[in-house]
């Protein structure tokens, strides 16, 4: 473990290239919805790497890598969530601090901290202010195609319309219906769609890989078993034991479970995975309003 660190930090305090004038402008991203978004508005003129990448993986058991390093050490750019979401990205960026790299934290830009829920990408405001920043930073980086980086910053920015206007149709119908959750994962659209989320003790130890207590657990299960709330939604990337149980006790008692990701499936975008979730959950609360 001590020599892989040590390479991982040899890696980053190379010397890297500068960049030629007609290559593509190296943005790296940890998660890789916001590599997505980072290629909606750098078009042509970036080259995106995300290393989270697999819908299939724990996003808190990923582990960097001396690819990872590699990937870093060559980057203009940085993308990451914070809010110690993805800790080792702040532990090899800090390894090795390099003037001119620019990085976006989106728990800064959100003013979130550790100890905040992490899962930002649900919180219609945060890829606004992430997409703004990262226009910003082409835009330094590559002033002669300032005015494309701008156009494809409003274009994004008004694809993000469709959701908001979803998210407010949905509040009107189902606001202050009781549901749970595995994980606070979808927390933040929970509350933009003011539905009342119940056990947030229990999902807090699962996100932070501790045993909930007792009492959290029996409450859950009387929450599932007595029908008091109306949709489960299930962290359907991090599972265990506990978890995989309580989604069959929400099945045997007929209460809809919606998976909800932490990481965005492949061949899609970040608007459509978001829409696709919402739908979901949207058909879930009307099957459970019958």
């Amino acid at each position: 473990m001590k020599r892989l660190l040590f390479l991982l930090v040899a890696l980053l305090a190379s010397p890297a290239l500068g960049r030629p004038a007609a290559s593509p402008i190296a943005i790296v991203a940890a998660e890789n919805f916001y590599g997505d978004v980072a290629q909606q508005i750098g078009g042509p003129a970036v080259a995106v790497a995300s290393l989270m990448t697999n819908p299939d993986q724990d996003p808190h058991l990923f582990e960097a890598s001396a690819s990872t390093a590699r990937a870093l050490a060559g980057a203009h750019i940085v993308i990451f969530n914070g809010a110690d979401y993805d800790p080792w990205m702040a532990k090899l960026l800090g390894a090795s601090r390099r003037s001119g790299r620019v990085a976006i934290v989106a728990a800064d830009l959100m003013h979130k901290a550790p100890g905040d829920n992490p899962h930002l990408w649900y919180d219609s405001k945060t890829m606004p202010a992430v997409a703004t920043a990262l226009a910003a930073a082409l835009e330094q980086a590559d002033p002669a195609h300032a005015p494309d980086y701008e156009r494809r910053l409003q274009g994004f920015l008004q694809s993000l319309r469709p959701l908001d206007a979803r998210i407010a149709e949905m509040r009107q119908k189902y606001a202050g219906i009781p549901v749970t959750a595995t994980e606070p994962v979808a927390g933040y659209l929970a509350d933009a769609l003011g539905l009342k989320m119940r056990n947030r003790r229990f999902q807090i130890a699962v996100m932070n890989d501790a045993e909930p207590p007792a009492a959290d657990v029996a409450a859950f299960q009387d929450d599932l078993k007595g029908h008091k709330v109306k949709v489960l939604l299930y962290n359907s990337q991090a599972t265990e034991e506990l978890t995989r149980r309580m989604r069959d006790i929400a099945t045997a008692a007929n209460i809809p479970v919606v998976g909800v990701s932490e990481t965005e499936p492949p061949k899609t975008s970040y608007q459509d995975w978001m829409m696709r979730q919402l739908n979901a959950l949207d058909r879930a609360l009307a099957g459970a309003a019958e």
